[in-house]
């Protein structure tokens, strides 16, 4: 908690509290834990880059995620597997991530590996 009483939400309490909607069932959550799973692990993503760009060049953190994903190559040259990560967790969990009635929500593998990927990349951008 912050010093004004509030929590401060961070992309690995993102990714602990998607873990933990992994591995086990939150009671009253029913069928929607997978689409809240993909949130949590998509505002982790989100955050992630923000970080970075935060560190790196402050302006991009204005610009869309498709931008963020345009220029991220260029700024993680030496982590050549760093824009990939980014760029496949995005696609996956901005679908996911959006409710129709007439689509599937994402399996538990999916969201396992989007999770799996988020963690990589916030390891290797935020060393």
């Amino acid at each position: 908690m912050s010093g004004s009483g509030t929590a401060v939400v961070t992309p690995e309490g993102l990714l602990a509290a998607a873990d933990q909607l992994l591995v086990s069932p939150v009671p009253g959550a029913g069928a929607q834990w997978p689409r809240a799973c993909a949130l949590l692990i998509r505002l982790a993503l989100e955050m992630t880059l923000d970080r970075f760009w935060a560190r790196v060049l402050p302006v991009a953190a204005g610009c869309g995620m498709r931008q963020q994903l345009l220029l991220l190559p260029l700024y993680t040259v030496n982590l050549p597997t760093a824009a990939g990560l980014a760029r496949e967790a995005w696609l996956g969990l901005a679908g996911a991530a959006h409710h129709h009635a007439y689509e599937l929500a994402p399996t538990a593998a999916e969201l396992r590996t989007w999770h799996s990927e988020v963690t990589r990349l916030a390891t290797l951008l935020l060393a």
